[in-house]
Parts: C-alpha cells; sequence; structure tokens
C-alpha cells in the first residue's frame, strides 16, 4: 500500500530538529549532510530564540523546512498566523483544531501545505478515555482526517497504524506524514506510543515519516539517517 505520490524518496525522511538552542539545531543540520535534506522546526527552537531566522537560513540552503507549531486559537488568528508563513519556502505547516480553524487555515495557506494533527502519537487509548473520546483510534483519526480534507487541508499528522486506513478511505487525496517513527521495541522511557518502524510506515500507505530520537541519540547520527535512507529507497524501489 505504499504511496503513489510523486515524491523524492530522498524527500521522504523528515528529521524532527527537537533541540534546545539553534546553534546546536545548525551543527546537526552539517552533521547529517547530504543525509537528510528535510527538517521538522517545533516549539522546543521557536522558544529559543531565533526560530525565524533558523528557519530562512535552512532555506536559503536548500532544504524543506516543516513548521511545527500546531496552531490552535480562535480562527482569524490562525488564519493570520498562517499567512505570514507564505512566500518563505516553508513546505509544511500544522494546525490543530475544530473545523472553523482548519478552514481558517485553509483558506490563506498560499504556498504552504497545511497539515491537521489527527491524534499525538503519544497518545493511546487510555489517554483518549480521559479525555473523554469513546470511539476507537481509528475512526478518530478518520473523521478529523475527513474534515481536514473538507477544510482545505492538505495534509494528516497521523500513527501509521491509521495510515492503512487513511489510504483505504482517503486514496491519495490527503498527505499522511507519520512521526512516533522506531527502529525497535520502545523503551519506558520513551513517550511514543503508537509506533511504527520505517518500512512498516511506508507499506501502511505513509508519505513522509518524521524521525527524531533515533536519529540524534545514535552513536553515529549521519549513519543512523542514511540506513533509514536506503530503507526508504528499497521500499521505492519497485
Amino acid at each position: 500500500m505504499s504511496s503513489p505520490k510523486i515524491i523524492p524518496a530522498h524527500e521522504r525522511l523528515i528529521v524532527a530538529l527537537d533541540l534546545p538552542q539553534v546553534d546546536e539545531a545548525k551543527a546537526f543540520v552539517a552533521t547529517l549532510g547530504d543525509a537528510a535534506c528535510f527538517y521538522k522546526v517545533g516549539l522546543e527552537l521557536f522558544v529559543s530564540g531565533g526560530y525565524f531566522e533558523f528557519v530562512d537560513w535552512l532555506v536559503s540552503r536548500g532544504n524543506k523546512v516543516f513548521v511545527d507549531l500546531k496552531f490552535f486559537d480562535v480562527p482569524e488568528t490562525v488564519r493570520a498566523a498562517v499567512r505570514g508563513l507564505r512566500n518563505r519556502g516553508i513546505t509544511f505547516a500544522t494546525v490543530h483544531g475544530n473545523q472553523a480553524i482548519l478552514e481558517a487555515a485553509g483558506r490563506d495557506k498560499g504556498d504552504v501545505r497545511i497539515l491537521a494533527v489527527t491524534v499525538l502519537t503519544s497518545l493511546d487509548r487510555g489517554d483518549l478515555d480521559d479525555l473523554g473520546f469513546q470511539c476507537d483510534v481509528e475512526k478518530l483519526v478518520l473523521s478529523r482526517a475527513r474534515r481536514a480534507l473538507e477544510a482545505g487541508c492538505d495534509g494528516v499528522i497521523s500513527s501509521g497504524l491509521e495510515a492503512p486506513a487513511l489510504k483505504r478511505e482517503l486514496g491519495s487525496r490527503l498527505l499522511v506524514v507519520t512521526p512516533g517513527i522506531r527502529p525497535v521495541e520502545n523503551r519506558p522511557v520513551d513517550d511514543q506510543k503508537r509506533t511504527v518502524d520505517v518500512a512498516q510506515a511506508f507499506a501502511n500507505g505513509a508519505d513522509y515519516i518524521v524521525v527524531g530520537r533515533p536519529i540524534r541519540q545514535a552513536a553515529d547520527p549521519r549513519a543512523a539517517a542514511q540506513a533509514i535512507q536506503n530503507t526508504i529507497s528499497a521500499a521505492f524501489s519497485g
């Protein structure tokens, strides 16, 4: 069930730059070299200062950028925030919220592709029960994905566990970007709960994967990223 979208294989890996300082993030990008070309820049760097200067730096190097700030506010505020991302060379941005919020983002997205958050991969069935969601995870993800499509979003953030249902129900109409990628069984200290490995994510229908700690915490991050790239190349070689 691999994605039929024409996406260069080496762009399908998005490396999460969840680091405390911009200087560290720049050094890490240099360490990875050509083993990665697409980066997710999230909240940790946002609060450290110099966020958009760093985004501009990545774009100036020819990197693709995923702004992962999960905009969640009244629709007009989200619309204005998304509008502020236009014409900066940003590829993806995340939005979280109800239909009006998603529609506001979709209305003013310009050249930025909007990804709607479905269910965070750090949540499991028990967490959803605590939050008051009575339906199962797959039904909730599908419902949110359908609404995202209606709102004008370009894709969704979804666990690889729900990717098969998304592709079965929605086909190629929405991009599926899958975080929570783990090469081995989770350790007890890991906050990601609904995970898959690289090959399974793409077999299930993911278009892109987001990988952070398995690369950053590897003894040789560049080799770890390249190993993932090799797996992706093999998945799409046929």
